[in-house]
């Protein structure tokens, strides 16, 4: 069952809220606030597949240590029993708007192998690789200041800025294309976020997958209709219920093709 902050049970809360004092434990005084967003901000949290989505500000650059205290603290408990997605920035960074939006550090399940070889052969290669910049910061930094949560720290408004609507629709028109070219391998997460991303630029709403699955219910032709149906009730069950055959993926990803397409000539 999907759930969102406010209604996710005290196993969730408490994972957030260790995950929180661990990392405040870390970056000591240089910790200014730590945003939830993603999908446990939006209500379409699944506990059994939904990554928690994070977003921690802090007063300076992170010095090579720090970096790795960070990194053994996610190594340790994401995916214990939640994975973890987080990034942190600094107030500088904050100050001047940029996409791709540099960032200090950042953990998610798919650098967890990075991040062990670094370890593994003390060559931090990825934990010292300096700043980076990440286009998705543009489309996460966007869903916080609509729908974020401020578990800790200065307001939303007032720490994050505003990012132009180009940069967001170029962020998430990356994640598009992945999935255009991995539909059949990861059908469920592909099909609700190219409903997602059709939905922002057709009605500019930001949503959750979720959310967007069930508009495309009731809102898509008949051709899609039924893949999305799918779609949504494997993600809410967490069980992948249904199958998707190779030919209705390949209609599903032509015609949401063409809708997108259309979409991006008249923005």
């Amino acid at each position: 069952m999907v759930c969102s902050w406010k209604t996710c049970s005290s196993d969730i809360k408490n994972f957030v809220f260790h995950l929180l004092d661990e990392i405040k434990g870390v970056i000591d005084d240089d910790f200014i606030g730590f945003y939830i967003h993603g999908s446990l901000a939006m209500g379409g949290f699944n506990p059994k597949s939904s990554d928690i989505d994070v977003l921690v500000v802090t007063n300076e650059t992170m010095i090579i240590e720090t970096k790795e205290r960070l990194v053994k603290l996610f190594l340790n408990c994401s995916n214990d029993p939640f994975p973890v997605e987080i990034s942190f920035v600094n107030k500088e960074q904050l100050k001047n708007w940029e996409h791709p939006f540099p960032f200090d550090f950042h953990f998610s399940e798919f650098w967890r192998r990075r991040y062990e070889r670094d370890l593994s052969q003390e060559k931090y290669q990825y934990i010292n690789a300096g700043k980076g910049k990440d286009p998705d910061l543009a489309a996460h930094i966007t869903i916080t200041t609509h729908r974020g949560i401020c578990l800790e720290g200065p307001p939303i408004h007032t720490i994050f800025p505003t990012v132009p609507r180009s940069h967001y629709i170029s962020s998430i028109i990356g994640d598009y294309r992945s999935c255009i070219e991995e539909i059949q391998k990861d059908p469920i997460y592909c099909v609700l976020n190219i409903v997602r991303v059709y939905w922002y630029l057709k009605d500019g709403k930001i949503s959750s997958k979720q959310e967007a699955g069930n508009w495309g219910k009731t809102s898509l032709s008949e051709q899609v209709n039924l893949t999305v149906h799918k779609a949504v009730h494997s993600y809410v069950d967490g069980k992948g219920t249904y199958e998707f055959d190779k030919d209705e993926l390949l209609i599903f990803r032509n015609v949401m093709s063409r809708k997108i397409q259309e979409q991006i000539n008249f923005t």
